[in-house]
């Protein structure tokens, strides 16, 4: 009996640990459509983007920000099922659904960022055709051009807090990973055309990784490490709404911004959204150009604006295309391509002395500045436990010469003394030893090359006479000189040196 009680109390008390895992459980699975987020953090670019859009030297000079249409009229809302209906009509392969959190997205883009909106707009109209064809060239969703909307807000200078640069916000260490230059002339994040096959390529990795494309946009933001981490704490549930509690809190808006973007720049004229008549060169043309130039030589030459060439070639951060073995692409309207082709020789002369770049340099030469005696005497220091006689035989000298050069009477040292090695001897430079410069110009590259060769030398040839204690050591390191140059002079086959020898110094 007690162990039938005790049964049915443990199956019970199961039963209610089953029942709160389930309801635990379910209040992190939250459906798709019904999640909420009180914590949700809004996603950079529509923080931080406005302004500098706004201030875009395009949109200042070529758009019509008197119309009426622009930023004077009422946000409309709709209710969820109207938003539900627009979203689900949409031609994308990627899923849209909503929920309150789209929501929030669509009411920043719809209200207090309508201007951003307008602006997006009309730049859209020349970066569209350029995201299309990277994304057409991969085989990926064209709906994807959307993500630069989030990303940068269309800004090809944009550049986040992580470091994060360009159109597509790609990292350093990605875009060297994509093969993508960024050095101190160039960097490719900026580039429209780069920038966007590199996203591609890149999205079509994530992809490829996740087979699920809102995770592969989720990996784009936060990396594919972040979106692992949450898919093992939440279970290895591969969807993101799933692990949607587990991502980091700047990702978890990401998705539904994507969303709101897809619905904004297709439903503006819903909201009384008018796109600004942004005037930029929309049919542009690209040249590929292996010499280096500067943008403005271009703009000079072709009397065109230089804000103009960088807007369009925001790739070079110097105004810099540098020469290289690779071709570089230079961005330009379509009437002035022909008058680049026709010009290029005067644009790389134009003041071509003031923008060359400083290959070979001469220093310059001394003529009759006095020059200063220069001592080569040598010392030795003491170590405990030295002698005359080690220190003597270490240098190759007698231990008299070495107590006559410094002075010594007796045999012992201190450690720690300086004990002179050899007389000081005096090198004074001589107008005899001037340096002359011979360049010869090389027809192919117009380099230089520079060779400096030694005047004649007048000076007489120096002899010694070998005294007591003399040896080739002590002689070569009382003339600067070494010892095999000694032999070689003198035609000696040994080190044997017999006292009143004369022995010739070579002239150094």
């Amino acid at each position: 009996m007690k162990k039938t009680i005790i049964c049915t109390l443990i199956a019970i008390a199961t039963a209610t640990g089953i029942t709160k895992a389930v309801s635990y459980l379910s209040d992190i699975e939250l459906p798709r459509d019904t999640i909420t987020d009180s914590e949700m953090v809004i996603i950079e670019s529509i923080e931080n983007e406005a302004d500098t859009i706004l201030s875009n030297w395009f949109l200042q000079k070529f758009t019509d920000l008197d119309s009426d249409c622009i930023s004077r009229s009422e946000n409309i809302q709709y209710d969820d099922t109207t938003y539900i209906k627009r979203l689900s009509s949409l031609p994308t392969l990627i899923d849209m659904p909503y929920n309150q959190i789209v929501k929030e997205y669509i009411n920043i883009y719809t209200g207090k960022r309508r201007k951003l909106v307008e602006s997006m707009l009309g730049f859209s109209l020349y970066y569209f055709p350029i995201f299309e064809h990277a994304l057409e060239k991969e085989e990926l969703p064209l709906e994807l051009k959307y993500l630069p909307i989030i990303e940068s807000a269309l800004r090809p200078n944009a550049v986040s807090r992580a470091g994060a640069t360009g159109l597509w916000q790609i990292m350093l260490k990605t875009a060297r990973t994509l093969g993508m230059e960024v050095n101190s002339l160039v960097d490719e994040r900026r580039s429209p055309i780069a920038s966007s096959e590199a996203a591609a390529r890149y999205l079509k990795q994530l992809y490829n990784m996740y087979q699920d494309w809102p995770l592969a946009i989720a990996a784009y933001n936060c990396g594919p490490g972040n979106i692992n981490k949450a898919i093992h704490r939440s279970g290895g549930k591969k969807d993101y709404w799933s692990i949607y509690p587990f991502l980091p809190r700047e990702t978890r808006g990401y998705l539904p911004a994507f969303i709101a973007a897809n619905y904004v720049m297709n439903y503006y004229d819903k909201h009384n959204i008018c796109p600004v008549s942004a005037q930029i060169p929309l049919v542009t043309d690209t040249i590929r150009i292996n010499k280096r130039v500067n943008l403005k030589q271009i703009a000079a030459v072709l009397n065109t604006s230089i804000d103009m060439l960088r807007e369009l070639n925001p790739q070079y951060r110097c105004d810099i295309i540098p020469d290289n073995d690779k071709a570089y692409h230079l961005m330009l309207p379509i009437q002035l391509t022909y008058a680049y082709i026709d010009s290029r020789d005067s644009i790389l002369n134009y003041q071509a002395e003031n923008y060359a770049r400083l290959n070979t340099v001469e220093p310059s030469q001394y003529t009759s500045y006095p020059q200063k005696a220069v001592s080569h005497r040598k010392y030795h220091k003491v170590k405990r436990g030295e002698t005359l006689s080690t220190i003597a035989n270490r240098y190759n000298m007698s231990v008299t010469t070495l107590k006559k050069l410094n002075g010594l009477h007796g045999n012992t040292i201190q450690a720690g003394k300086q004990l002179k090695l050899n007389k000081a001897t005096k090198y004074i430079a001589s107008a005899t030893e001037k340096t002359i410069t011979t360049t010869t110009t090389q027809d192919t590259n117009n380099s230089s090359k520079t060779t400096k060769q030694p005047l004649a030398n007048n000076t007489k040839a120096k002899y010694h006479k070998v005294t007591t204690g003399d040896t080739l050591g002590k002689i070569a390191m009382q003339y600067g000189i070494k010892t095999d140059q000694l032999k070689k002079v003198n035609k000696l086959n040994t080190t044997i040196i017999k006292v009143g020898q004369l022995l010739k110094i070579p002239v150094t």
